[in-house]
Protein backbone atom coordinates (compact mmCIF):
# COMPACT_ATOMS: atom_id res chain seq x y z
CA UNK A 1 0.00 0.00 0.00
CA UNK A 2 2.84 2.38 0.86
CA UNK A 3 4.43 1.81 -2.53
CA UNK A 4 1.16 2.72 -4.28
CA UNK A 5 0.89 5.96 -2.28
CA UNK A 6 4.51 6.83 -3.02
CA UNK A 7 4.01 6.09 -6.72
CA UNK A 8 0.91 8.31 -6.84
CA UNK A 9 2.72 11.12 -5.01
CA UNK A 10 5.74 10.91 -7.30
CA UNK A 11 3.50 10.88 -10.37
CA UNK A 12 1.66 13.94 -9.09
CA UNK A 13 4.90 15.81 -8.40
CA UNK A 14 6.22 14.92 -11.84
CA UNK A 15 3.00 16.04 -13.54
CA UNK A 16 2.85 19.36 -11.66
CA UNK A 17 6.53 20.03 -12.41
CA UNK A 18 6.06 19.23 -16.10
CA UNK A 19 3.03 21.53 -16.31
CA UNK A 20 4.91 24.34 -14.56
CA UNK A 21 7.82 23.96 -17.01
CA UNK A 22 5.40 24.07 -19.95
CA UNK A 23 3.73 27.24 -18.64
CA UNK A 24 7.13 28.88 -18.13
CA UNK A 25 8.22 27.92 -21.66
CA UNK A 26 5.07 29.51 -23.10
CA UNK A 27 5.65 32.72 -21.13
CA UNK A 28 9.26 32.87 -22.37
CA UNK A 29 8.17 32.33 -25.98
CA UNK A 30 5.47 35.01 -25.76
CA UNK A 31 7.88 37.52 -24.24
CA UNK A 32 10.44 36.65 -26.92
CA UNK A 33 7.81 37.35 -29.59
CA UNK A 34 6.95 40.71 -28.06
CA UNK A 35 10.63 41.63 -27.63
CA UNK A 36 11.28 40.62 -31.23
CA UNK A 37 8.54 42.95 -32.39
CA UNK A 38 9.86 45.80 -30.23
CA UNK A 39 13.30 45.57 -31.82
CA UNK A 40 12.12 44.96 -35.38
CA UNK A 41 12.00 48.54 -36.65
CA UNK A 42 8.62 47.73 -38.20
CA UNK A 43 5.41 49.68 -37.82
CA UNK A 44 2.30 48.07 -36.39
CA UNK A 45 -1.15 49.10 -37.57
CA UNK A 46 -4.17 48.65 -35.39
CA UNK A 47 -7.61 50.12 -35.95
CA UNK A 48 -6.35 52.33 -38.77
CA UNK A 49 -3.44 53.92 -36.89
CA UNK A 50 0.26 53.16 -37.29
CA UNK A 51 2.37 52.69 -34.18
CA UNK A 52 6.07 52.17 -33.59
CA UNK A 53 7.29 48.68 -32.85
CA UNK A 54 8.03 49.70 -29.26
CA UNK A 55 4.50 51.05 -28.75
CA UNK A 56 3.04 47.93 -30.35
CA UNK A 57 5.06 45.74 -27.99
CA UNK A 58 3.77 47.63 -24.97
CA UNK A 59 0.21 47.28 -26.28
CA UNK A 60 0.65 43.51 -26.69
CA UNK A 61 2.13 43.24 -23.18
CA UNK A 62 -0.93 45.04 -21.84
CA UNK A 63 -3.25 42.71 -23.75
CA UNK A 64 -1.30 39.70 -22.43
CA UNK A 65 -1.49 40.97 -18.83
CA UNK A 66 -5.24 41.49 -19.16
CA UNK A 67 -6.11 38.47 -21.31
CA UNK A 68 -3.40 35.99 -20.38
CA UNK A 69 -5.92 33.65 -18.80
CA UNK A 70 -7.22 32.96 -22.32
CA UNK A 71 -3.76 32.00 -23.57
CA UNK A 72 -2.38 28.47 -23.29
CA UNK A 73 0.45 28.73 -25.83
CA UNK A 74 2.33 31.16 -28.04
CA UNK A 75 -0.06 30.16 -30.83
CA UNK A 76 -3.15 31.07 -28.83
CA UNK A 77 -1.47 34.34 -27.84
CA UNK A 78 -1.06 35.15 -31.53
CA UNK A 79 -4.55 33.99 -32.51
CA UNK A 80 -6.53 35.45 -29.61
CA UNK A 81 -4.64 38.56 -28.54
CA UNK A 82 -1.84 39.66 -30.86
CA UNK A 83 -3.33 39.48 -34.35
CA UNK A 84 -6.52 41.52 -34.15
CA UNK A 85 -8.33 44.15 -32.17
CA UNK A 86 -10.49 42.78 -29.40
CA UNK A 87 -12.52 45.97 -29.71
CA UNK A 88 -13.19 46.15 -33.47
CA UNK A 89 -12.17 42.66 -34.60
CA UNK A 90 -10.01 44.24 -37.31
CA UNK A 91 -6.77 42.40 -38.11
CA UNK A 92 -3.49 44.04 -37.12
CA UNK A 93 -0.83 44.49 -39.79
CA UNK A 94 2.95 44.84 -39.72
CA UNK A 95 4.87 47.09 -42.11
CA UNK A 96 8.62 46.48 -42.15
CA UNK A 97 11.00 48.71 -44.13
CA UNK A 98 11.37 47.53 -47.73
CA UNK A 99 8.77 44.78 -47.37
CA UNK A 100 5.06 44.59 -48.17
CA UNK A 101 2.54 45.11 -45.39
CA UNK A 102 1.39 41.77 -44.00
CA UNK A 103 -1.04 40.47 -41.39
CA UNK A 104 0.46 40.57 -37.91
CA UNK A 105 -0.43 36.91 -37.42
CA UNK A 106 1.77 35.88 -40.38
CA UNK A 107 4.69 38.00 -39.12
CA UNK A 108 4.35 36.67 -35.56
CA UNK A 109 4.11 33.03 -36.64
CA UNK A 110 7.28 33.42 -38.71
CA UNK A 111 9.06 34.96 -35.72
CA UNK A 112 7.83 32.16 -33.48
CA UNK A 113 9.35 29.61 -35.86
CA UNK A 114 12.65 31.52 -35.75
CA UNK A 115 12.58 31.68 -31.96
CA UNK A 116 11.91 27.97 -31.67
CA UNK A 117 14.57 27.18 -34.25
CA UNK A 118 17.13 29.24 -32.34
CA UNK A 119 16.17 27.50 -29.09
CA UNK A 120 16.71 24.10 -30.70
CA UNK A 121 20.10 25.18 -32.04
CA UNK A 122 21.30 26.14 -28.54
Amino acid sequence: MKSIIIAVLLSTVFLVTAQADEVETEKVEIEALITSLAGSGCEFERNGSRHSAEDAAEHLRLKYRRGGKYVSSAETFIDRLASKSSWSGKAYTVACPGKPVEPAADWLYRRLQSIRGAALAD
